[in-house]
């Protein structure tokens, strides 16, 4: 841990709690596989400490942090390495291809611990916003990354899975215990890898499939019939016959292929 953190005012808001365990920010460091070729996306920089040490691998670093009463301290303890951008703004309400416009590179990665709160929007802006992200290591609460890594058929399967798994394959890489923050986090973490998928399968209309597993899993504890009451059942019962299902099923039953079936046939 740097040593002016300890005189921080933490900031609940924020969701603040910085990792101090040199084997765990090392292991992050290690899976990342980041090189001198690689642009590096930190969202919540907090201490430095993990951003000092990308800078020592990566061409370069961008990274977020909102709140401004760390900029004399980000400051100083990355005064030394020259590849590291800090942008001190919401992340969310950035113009990501903006801020990265001029920097070259041939791989875009972001490794982060990733404030808890906002774990979801800043997924979903990456992928939103149309960023060429190769890999995502990133810190989560314990309980978001077993629902990023579920499967059909289980409790943790959502539409925010279906959605996630889409667009990246999602590896849980290791857990991370609350003792090893400060301040300590009320939860555990996990370490988990998203990994750009090398081919997406063909959707014809995009926003479509993402409002279907929206509403498909409105209601966990409803079937499709009434989750998806106002979309044309005719078809979708068509589609779930060949895969031995019927309007009966609960959304947790359908893996993303099936879904993928199912919007293509909607009109």
């Amino acid at each position: 841990m740097n040593k002016n953190i300890g005189t921080h005012q933490f900031k609940k808001r924020f969701g603040q709690n910085f990792l101090i365990d040199e084997n765990i920010l090392n292991k992050i460091i290690n899976y990342s596989k980041a090189d001198k070729e690689t642009l590096v996306i930190e969202v919540g920089v907090g201490s430095g400490n993990l951003t000092k040490k990308i800078a020592g691998i990566a061409k370069h670093v961008v990274g977020y942090e909102i709140d401004l009463t760390l900029k004399p301290i980000l400051n100083e303890v990355l005064k030394e390495d020259m590849n590291v951008t800090l942008i001190f703004d919401d992340f969310l309400k950035r113009d990501l291809k903006k801020d990265i416009d001029k920097i070259e590179c041939n791989q875009i990665f972001v490794i982060a611990n990733l404030p808890y709160y906002i774990t979801t929007p800043i997924i979903t802006k990456f992928i939103e916003e149309d960023i060429d992200i190769d890999k995502m290591i990133i810190m989560v609460q314990k309980e978001v990354g077993e629902r990023l890594n579920a499967k059909p058929n289980t409790k943790n399967y959502n539409s925010l899975t279906v959605f996630i798994n889409y667009f990246f394959d999602v590896t849980k890489l290791f857990d991370v215990s609350k003792n090893v923050f400060i301040p300590k986090p009320n939860v555990d973490s996990a370490v988990i890898q998203l990994k750009k998928k090398e081919k997406r399968e063909y959707l014809r209309n995009k926003q479509l499939f993402f409002k279907l597993i929206r509403d498909a899993f409105q209601y966990k504890r409803k079937t499709i019939k009434n989750n998806l009451k106002d979309y044309d059942l005719n078809i979708i019962e068509g589609v779930l016959s060949k895969y031995n299902l019927d309007l009966s099923a609960r959304a947790e039953q359908i893996t993303i292929e099936q879904f993928i079936d199912i919007a293509n046939n909607l009109k």
